[in-house]
């Protein structure tokens, strides 16, 4: 029986299939993983670019693929480094539990491949039922459906789903699977990727010149812009805290204090300067200010389910040694800071703590190590001498 929310497609699906294949043969996108028309897909790259490109865009993530395939060309290169390279490669992309399943899934297939499977790629780390679809799909030539943001809203204006997007997503997966081919499942599914990206985009998409607009009913009811249907957004919650800068110079070069995150929640694993808790309804100035402590300008960072605003504490080590040694953590040589792992809402805090204290940031290149040059707050204290050991609390 035909959901109401759902009219019938248009056309036959071998149809549709056809249509968007031969528009694909001549308009596909080069993309620093994909390979070519008479190459075989490396599992490995498509496998790296899905991972960096679940809530990111393509434009963001090709430096970042470039970068990781230069250093680590295979799973083996990439399991034999250190999950601290791995995450400090990874700062700035966002989304860091990403990074850390990445290693542990390189682990994982650095020995025996990965499976050519479903079922096989979703029992890895960090590859859910999306990344398994187009892993095997793309290297496999499995016929799997893959159906990312992009595929969703094609979907949905072919059929001109009426239920909100959220509600409609089982119902939208199962109507992509009715035009899932058996042959050439893999250029199926980036053709379907690539019409959402350039053609069927979420604002004024491009209908005039849709290699499948006569299969589309959005678009034959000339409202395609309706679809996919959304729900009100929530407003998004403020959480405040506050972010401690603390700087020492260690024989003639400044450091500043780190410390490791959690594995588990947010940032997990990631390096930060010293922070209070984020929490909601809180005061910004949630901790006392004394004058030793110099307030540098309030970080603001959107997260996915929350904003935060995070007053910036800035101080020399001296004056503050007994916080400094309670917060525990790593001395790192500033000229070295870009070989940690600092998120991008860290790297706000850092910036504005040195501004706070008339101190730039060096502008050195990233070492081939992570993580080098840091000295425990204990350590420092029995010896002068850095430690070559990073992460250690």
């Amino acid at each position: 029986m035909q959901n109401k929310h759902i009219p019938p497609m248009l056309v036959a699906p071998a149809d549709f299939q056809r249509a968007l294949l031969n528009w694909y043969d001549g308009a596909r996108r080069d993309l620093p993983w994909r390979a070519r028309p008479d190459e075989k897909a490396d599992p490995y790259k498509v496998w790296l670019s899905e991972i960096m490109l679940q809530q990111t865009t393509v434009k963001a993530v090709i430096p970042y693929f470039e970068t990781f395939i230069a250093r680590w060309p295979a799973a083996e290169a990439l399991a034999a480094s250190s999950r601290d390279e791995v995450l400090a490669a990874w700062a700035g992309l966002g989304y860091y539990s990403r990074a850390r399943n990445l290693y542990a899934c390189a682990q994982a297939v650095a020995s025996e491949g990965f499976p050519a499977s479903e079922a096989g790629l979703r029992a890895l780390p960090g590859v859910g039922a999306y990344t398994a679809a187009a892993i095997a799909a793309i290297a496999f030539d499995v016929p799997a459906t893959v159906v990312d943001g992009n595929v969703e809203r094609v979907i949905a204006r072919l059929f001109a789903v009426e239920q909100p997007l959220q509600a409609a997503k089982p119902a939208i997966r199962k109507l992509a699977a009715t035009l899932t081919p058996l042959g050439r499942p893999g250029d199926y599914a980036q053709a379907m990727m690539d019409l959402g990206a350039v053609v069927c985009t979420p604002r004024t998409p491009s209908c005039l010149v849709c290699p499948v607009r006569s299969f589309c009913t959005a678009a034959a009811r000339g409202d395609v812009e309706r679809f996919p249907v959304k729900s009100p957004k929530a407003e998004r919650p403020v959480r405040r805290g506050d972010a401690f800068v603390i700087v020492r110079t260690l024989g003639s070069d400044p450091h500043i204090l780190l410390r490791r995150r959690k594995d588990k929640g947010l940032l997990g694993g990631m390096m930060e300067v010293p922070c209070s808790e984020w929490l909601a309804d809180a005061a910004v100035a949630s901790s006392p200010l004394d004058e030793n402590w110099k307030e540098g300008q309030t970080v603001q960072h959107t997260f996915t389910h929350f904003h935060l605003e995070m007053r910036v504490l800035a101080a020399d080590y001296d004056t503050v040694r007994p916080a400094a040694e309670a917060f525990g953590g790593d001395w790192a040589a500033l000229e070295e800071l870009s070989d940690f792992a600092l998120p991008t809402v860290m790297k706000k805090a850092v910036a504005s703590g040195l501004e706070a204290l008339a101190l730039k940031l060096p502008g050195a290149q990233p070492s081939s190590k992570a993580s080098r040059r840091a000295v425990s707050v204990s350590t420092v204290e029995r010896s002068a001498r850095p430690s070559t050991r990073a992460g250690r609390k």
